[in-house]
């Protein structure tokens, strides 16, 4: 089993794969970046929006969070379709969280039900991952259906947690 960042994983499955994010990818990720409804339900501060520049921002993705987090962009038929993120590692619990986020044009189409099943065999059946959690703010029903289709299970329901907005976030926190 290899730890989780000692490499940029390349996990491809049915129709959908996750990989490295380059500059060639820059303006499709420009553009889920900018999208409100995209970020209406996630934290104000994720390293994607953190860098006016996008490329900027790519040019320090796999260096400056990959001790953090490991994000990799979805692709669908050649399509950047979002990303996948792994973040908040425990080495010592065997633990992380993840979290995905996908343009409103990929919505419906069970894109991100297909990466986090991905993301969850590479952490399962890779790593040495043995605790797999993730938070969803309560109204975003969508992602807790592909939570719970993906076997997580609802831990603590309407947590307050700090996602960088005016008023604190309420959360579900979700545990496989």
């Amino acid at each position: 089993m290899k730890k989780l960042f000692s490499e940029i994983p390349y996990i491809k499955g049915r129709r959908i794969l996750l990989k490295k994010i380059t500059e060639a990818d820059a303006e499709a990720l420009s553009s889920l970046v900018r999208s409100d409804a995209v970020y209406k339900y996630l934290p104000t501060f994720l390293f994607e929006r953190k860098y006016d520049d996008i490329h900027y921002a790519i040019r320090r993705l796999y260096d400056e969070c990959l001790e953090e987090s490991i994000i990799l962009g979805i692709f669908m038929g050649g399509d950047f379709c979002g990303i996948a993120e792994f973040y908040g590692y425990r080495d010592e619990l065997h633990k992380i969280s993840v979290g995905y986020r996908l343009s409103e044009e990929f919505w419906g189409n069970g894109i991100a039900s297909e990466t986090l099943s991905l993301m969850i065999d590479y952490l399962y059946t890779q790593t040495d991952i043995e605790i797999i959690t993730a938070s969803s703010m309560v109204e975003n029903l969508a992602s807790a259906n592909v939570l719970r289709k993906n076997g997580f299970e609802l831990v603590v329901h309407e947590a307050s947690e700090d996602w960088g907005f005016d008023h604190p976030a309420i959360v579900d926190k979700w545990i496989r």
